[in-house]
């Protein structure tokens, strides 16, 4: 039965779900804004990062050092990735790139089986954010609130990153034209590696904080992937504003739609990239003229 009650329950869960949605596309868009390289191993770096925050769970029982170990040690992953395998692809065809990040992924997928098994596992949250809270209209679990403040405040770290410091401005620049980066003297590789490392670091972030939410799987990523690229596209390519709102509206989207009938829920999310492409091909905020 639709009530309001429920209506604003599901306004909301769409809300954690696209500032989850965006944090794990900005990580994607600037990876891809500014190498050119469609990251297939992206949802499974958000998987890792579940995963590896769930082992440092275990040996602490502290979520901080949870959420401190999913973030940063996808992070260096991403970091050994650009500078071992990545960095030798920029000059390859598209479908190497393709073909290489997505073999990737499905090692890291395979690898984290062999490790924890299929079984699905699950994070605690910290004890101040379980239990619910009241909206005075409705009940809601206080820790889908506070995904939507962690990732508002990721989100924030990111835009001061992309948009307050020299690697930012760097960064920016190289998404409209590496060769003038390049030409400038700035080392664009090593921009290129760092970049590469915060993309993957946000992934990480997102993994583990999802992961009290969702049980984690080692197939958990591979879903969350399909809708990254589709928050993309709608929000524009290599546009990290792009990706914030994409993700906001896709998250409604799905959360919306599952309150009716759950099995059009992705539908009307490709029903609405589909929309967008034929009204602004390069997405809601991506620049005209980008490939």
């Amino acid at each position: 039965m639709l009530t309001w009650t429920n209506f604003l329950s599901q306004l909301f869960n769409g809300l954690a779900l696209g500032a989850l949605l965006a944090l794990i596309s900005s990580g994607l868009t600037i990876i891809y804004g500014t190498l050119g390289v469609l990251n297939l191993a992206h949802g499974a770096m958000f998987m890792l990062g579940g995963y590896a925050g769930y082992a440092a769970w275990q040996a602490t029982g502290s979520y901080a050092v949870a959420l401190a170990a999913g973030t940063l040690s996808v992070g260096l992953l991403g970091l050994v990735m650009e500078r071992v395998i990545i960095r030798h692809f920029y000059r390859r065809p598209d479908e190497d790139q393709l073909l290489v990040t997505f073999g990737l992924g499905i090692c890291f997928v395979e690898s984290i089986r062999l490790i924890f098994s299929s079984q699905s596992l699950s994070v605690q949250p910290p004890a101040l954010l379980t239990g619910i809270t009241s909206l005075g209209v409705m009940m809601y679990p206080t820790y889908r609130l506070a995904v939507v403040g962690i990732c508002a405040i990721a989100l924030l770290a990111l835009y001061l990153v992309l948009y307050r410091t020299r690697l930012g401005m760097i960064v920016r620049a190289g998404i409209d034209d590496a060769v003038m980066v390049d030409s400038l003297g700035i080392d664009v590789y090593r921009v290129f590696m760092v970049v590469f490392g915060i993309g993957a670091m946000a992934a990480g972030f997102a993994g583990i904080v999802n992961a009290p939410v969702v049980s984690l799987t080692p197939e958990v990523g591979e879903a969350i992937l399909v809708q990254a690229f589709v928050v993309v596209v709608i929000g524009g390519v290599g546009s990290f504003p792009g990706a914030v709102l994409g993700g906001l509206v896709a998250g409604e989207i799905i959360s919306l739609t599952s309150m009716v009938n759950p099995g059009y829920a992705y539908v009307m999310l490709f029903a609405a990239m589909t929309v967008v492409l034929l009204v602004r091909p390069h997405g809601i905020m991506g620049a005209k003229g980008r490939q």
